[in-house]
């Protein structure tokens, strides 16, 4: 066809078809029968393509043969480019890697490759018809594979802007309930304040009244006094006494104003609430996983190494009795020593870097912002303490059951045992709720409650038997975890894939179950040596689990994890 005549086009829905097309414009999905060939860019081309290749400078070099001289033309004439250096001519083949490719490639990542020659030494006979037809066939099936991909990825992306969307709602929701509580809390102080001023405003009011009424009174006297030796004996004795009841009252009224002072006013804000909103880090957390992507089973622990611990300092008046442990979002472990009074600071090697020392014996720890833990006394005390780089003792709030082991920290709440349950606190000290019983009124616990450990949306808790008990974080009881091979469990821990490890202080085990209940299996056997397990915390940055013992002991002990 002539340069410039006529030609077919599909762009409008024409069933008309060509031996060749113009790749350009396939790439736009247009068919347009190809008139040209560029021997550097090998390329077929219509004929609006071809006008506007001889129009670009860099391009006005380029050989451009007709169709069927294209067709005829020596393979030397046909120069084919790199296609990962296309500035470059395509002179070698790689026999390693069956690939052709210039002598860059070659120099960069063939070097090592036995079977390299120059494409001019390659015997190379001609392609069977069969071949090429094959070649075609599985060039249009992955094309139509990958059509069908990119169109399900562009599905994917708008359904991804979506959930976008959603997750803006959701946050905007957020937000909106929060502000909304704070301007709720703002309404009810307010309502509060006008309240209580008027209520004393009242009062002073009326003391006003009652001093003005009073001074009045006294004035009155003192007018009467002037005229007092005019009156008869009888008269005098009666005025008298009316006068010095005026004053006595008058005094009296004094004294009590002046006890009172001069009152002011002042608000004392909820602690509370400002430590939650302040040492929250983040609102939520953004995550993305493929749609069939399983979830991770949860990991067969077994135990690698073991290893003891001395916690012992040189000024410890008695023996170690490590009674609980927690972690720093640092990574280091804080512990309690009941019988030395002291919370005790590790590095990251478990050597003891620094100590507090306490007013009473300490039972339990747990950490509740970055900076500050929070230490369970048996003086119904919890003591919270600053660590930065040293620790000191804040403030002290009074609880229930501080003689009775099991405190943790569960969103910005302090879960307390006591005797027979859980009391639930918030960090000024009140009391918000109490959990003993089910809905049918019977008691939850076997024994006593003990040690308490978070587990996702579950709480963790010991009760002194064969197990414990998992709670929902509204307190109703939603498994039971026990073992026959477990007696008397204080500790619990959790780790991050919610495996609970459950030890038997008296059975010396340690037995692990799924965070659904179901038992997993003993990791320690009384026969490996450690007695009285206690305490325990899961050490999921270095895949450790650490064991405090419910006994004089100057040791912990560190079970490293197979990987």
């Amino acid at each position: 066809m002539a340069e410039g005549g006529g030609f077919t086009s599909v762009r409008d829905g024409s069933d008309a078809d060509f031996e060749i097309v113009c790749a350009p414009c396939g790439e736009d999905n247009i068919r347009e029968e190809a008139v040209k060939f560029c021997v550097e860019c090998n390329q077929y081309l219509c004929t609006a393509c071809a006008r506007y290749h001889r129009r670009i400078a860099a391009l006005k070099s380029h050989k451009l043969l007709d169709t069927d001289d294209a067709k005829i033309a020596s393979v030397s004439a046909i120069v084919t480019k790199c296609r990962y250096h296309p500035d470059r001519d395509i002179e070698m083949f790689c026999g390693t890697h069956d690939m052709v490719c210039c002598l860059k490639c070659i120099a960069t990542e063939h070097r090592t490759c036995e079977s390299v020659k120059n494409i001019e030494d390659v015997t190379t006979p001609f392609v069977q018809q069969n071949e090429i037809q094959g070649l075609k066939d599985e060039t249009k099936a992955v094309r139509d594979q990958l059509i069908a991909a990119n169109k399900k990825k562009q599905t994917n992306v708008d359904s991804f802007e979506e959930q976008k969307k959603e997750i803006l709602r959701n946050i905007q929701d957020i937000e909106r309930k929060i502000i909304e509580h704070i301007g709720k809390l703002k309404r009810e102080a307010v309502e509060s304040l006008n309240k209580r001023y008027s209520e004393i405003n009242r009062e002073m009011e009326a003391e006003i009244t009652l001093t003005a009424n009073t001074i009045t009174e006294v004035d009155k006297s003192t007018s009467m006094l002037q005229t007092v030796s005019n009156m008869d004996a009888r008269q005098q004795f009666v005025q008298m006494k009316l006068i010095q009841r005026t004053v006595k009252d008058a005094k009296k009224l004094f004294e009590e104003s002046e006890s009172q002072g001069t009152r002011v006013a002042r608000f004392i804000e909820n602690a509370d609430l400002k430590t939650v909103i302040m040492t929250v880090t983040e609102l939520g957390r953004f995550e993305t996983m493929n749609k069939n992507q399983k979830l991770p089973t949860p990991k067969q622990y077994q135990m690698k190494s073991m290893k003891e611990i001395k916690v012992r300092m040189p000024n410890d008046s008695y023996d170690c009795y490590i009674s609980d442990t927690c972690q720093l979002p640092d990574g280091t472990i804080i512990l309690t020593d009941y019988l030395n009074r002291k919370v005790k600071w590790l590095d990251t090697n478990y050597n003891v870097k620094c100590h507090c020392d306490l007013k009473a014996n300490p039972r339990d720890i747990c950490c509740t912002t970055k900076n500050e833990v929070a230490v369970k006394m048996n003086n119904h005390k919890v003591q919270f303490i600053s660590v930065d780089s040293s620790l000191a003792v804040l403030k002290d709030i009074s609880i229930e059951g501080g003689s009775y082991w099991g405190m943790a920290y569960i969103a910005g709440d302090l879960w307390v045992s006591t005797r027979s349950g859980i009391n639930v606190y918030s960090r000024s000290g009140t009391l918000l709720k109490s959990i003993k019983n089910n809905v049918n009124g019977q008691r939850i616990f076997k024994s006593s409650p003990q040690h308490i450990a978070a587990s996702r949306e579950n709480v963790i808790v010991a009760d002194g038997s064969d197990g414990a008990m998992c709670l929902g974080r509204d307190g109703k009881v939603k498994s039971d975890l026990r073992d026959g091979r477990l007696n008397f469990t204080q500790g619990v821990c959790v780790s991050s894939d919610g495996t609970v490890f459950l030890p038997g202080s008296y059975s010396h085990n340690i037995v692990m179950f799924s965070d659904d209940g179901n038992c997993k299996g003993e990791l320690l056997t009384q026969e490996m040596g450690i007695t009285y397990p206690g305490s325990l915390y899961y050490d999921n940055k270095r895949n450790c689990l650490i064991i405090a013992c419910h006994r004089r002991c100057d040791s912990i002990y560190i079970l490293e994890m197979c990987d």
